[in-house]
């Protein structure tokens, strides 16, 4: 996995996705799919971890196996997806929702850099500009580059920490810690959860569907959720279950889970419609989590922008009000 993951290697991921979707939905199995990618893959990368991921089945290993040995090149959450799909036998309905969610996060990216352009610029014409008149007066390099790029490096630093930090390659543990620290943030915190409640439903739809046991089906969807705290959840009550609790009941009772994916996982668990009532949270959950996250990327830059005009505008000021007093000093009031 890259260091730092960029629209262009999201589209590739949705690309890569979405074509195996295609071919098994034709009918063709998956090696016969993943020997066509091997030969037209989305991005020149993708032929060496395809060819490794080939030769492992050719071993004997199962698809999700082959995927684990292949040097973590797919991140935790698709692995996990993909076993559900394999062990559901809806391989083909999770290389459609994988497409769907790297396309989705493709667009995103997009966007908010496209949206970001204008405040970056105008923040770097700021940096530049506002130290440039004392530089005029005094001429001193050192000072002018220690006020100018001195100020810029931190922040490269700080934004390529953040993206590197909020990419999904890390471990659980790391994980985890980023999703503590990002849940409390308005609308960001609430869509992130949302999509992870969204992935939950469509994996345990798949593996209720195809006949897995509820208690191996909860575990497995929470791990394909990519959620770190209902993957903890889910382990906590799992004795319970064993013991003779419902799901609906340990759901109810997880502050994890929204009251609206309780009642309607407790409704379907009652009426025998379990796969309908998990159909029906996915698509809930997916647009509520889309939805908010294209509020994110509208707002993060106008934000932004904000931000820069005050901080113009504070350096303006300052400037002016410095300037005043010079001239007062001067003239001896």
């Amino acid at each position: 996995m890259p260091i730092i993951v960029t629209p262009r290697q999201f589209s590739q991921r949705a690309e890569f996705y979405q074509q195996l979707a295609q071919l098994t939905s034709a009918g063709l199995g998956v090696v016969s799919a993943l020997e066509q990618l091997r030969r037209h893959p989305p991005a020149r990368s993708y032929r060496e971890p395809i060819a490794r991921t080939l030769e492992e089945l050719a071993q004997g290993s199962t698809f999700s196996e082959s995927l684990l040995r292949t040097n973590q090149w797919l991140p935790e959450f698709d692995r996990s997806l993909l076993q559900a799909g394999e062990l559901s036998g809806k391989l083909d309905h999770c290389f459609r929702l994988l497409g769907d969610y790297y396309q989705g996060r493709a667009t995103l990216a997009r966007q908010v850099i496209g949206d970001l352009i204008y405040p970056v610029a105008l923040f770097h014409f700021a940096i530049f500009i506002l130290p440039f008149a004392q530089f005029f007066l005094s001429g001193n390099v050192l000072v002018y580059l220690a006020q100018t790029i001195g100020v810029l490096l931190p922040v490269y630093a700080v934004v390529a920490l953040l993206i590197y930090a909020t990419q999904s390659q890390h471990g659980e543990s790391w994980r985890a810690c980023m999703e503590s620290a990002l849940r409390p943030i308005p609308v960001l915190g609430t869509a992130r959860h949302c999509l992870a409640l969204a992935r939950l439903a469509a994996a345990l739809e798949a593996l209720v569907s195809a006949g897995v046991t509820i208690v191996e089906a909860w575990d497995q969807a929470a791990a394909a959720s990519g959620s770190p705290a209902l993957r903890r959840a889910v382990r906590a009550w799992k004795p319970l279950v064993l013991d003779g609790q419902t799901p609906a009941e340990a759901v109810r009772a997880c502050p994890q889970f929204p009251e609206l994916f309780a009642n309607l996982y407790s409704s379907g668990e009652v009426s025998g419609k379990l796969d309908d009532s998990l159909r029906q949270l996915h698509q809930i959950y997916q647009e509520d989590g889309t939805r908010k996250l294209h509020a994110v990327a509208q707002w993060t830059p106008r934000i932004i922008y904000l931000l820069v005009v005050l901080m113009i505008a504070y350096r303006v000021i300052q400037f002016w009000t410095g300037y005043f007093k010079q001239i007062q000093n001067a003239g001896g009031f």
